[in-house]
């Protein structure tokens, strides 16, 4: 409720971002808890998301955009698919790269919002 939705999915996003980049390079534990942090601020981008996408929608409009939403969920399961492949042809490091890119495109999304949407974020 302090911090607007677009600054909070863009901290998150830049953590995510950051963690996975921990995740390939720091040795041992600092690595696993880098890791373990990836899913923190996954699971707290995806309500985020969420409320950003469907702020200021009618009634009709908020479902069907809610149901996409939820199909976009598949695009997680393409994506472990396709970083399991670089799992195989490269190592388990390099596959991290995707991922990270993705943090960098979330990060993108929450300054565009930041920037063209918040101006009148009232808050509730």
């Amino acid at each position: 409720h302090y911090i607007r939705p677009s600054i909070r999915l863009l901290g998150f996003a830049i953590g995510g971002f950051c963690f996975t980049v921990g995740a390939i390079y720091l040795p041992g534990q600092a690595g696993l808890w880098s890791l373990v942090m990836i899913s923190a601020c996954m699971s707290l981008m995806f309500p985020t998301i969420y409320g950003i996408a469907l702020k200021g929608l009618k009634i009709e409009e908020a479902k069907l955009g809610s149901a996409f939403l939820i199909m976009a969920i598949v695009g997680g399961a393409v994506l472990t698919k396709l970083q399991g492949g670089l799992i195989t042809d490269y190592d388990v490091r390099t596959s991290f790269w995707l991922p990270a890119g993705c943090f960098v495109i979330i990060a993108l999304y929450g300054l565009r919002c930041m920037l063209a949407h918040d101006k009148d974020y009232s808050g509730t």
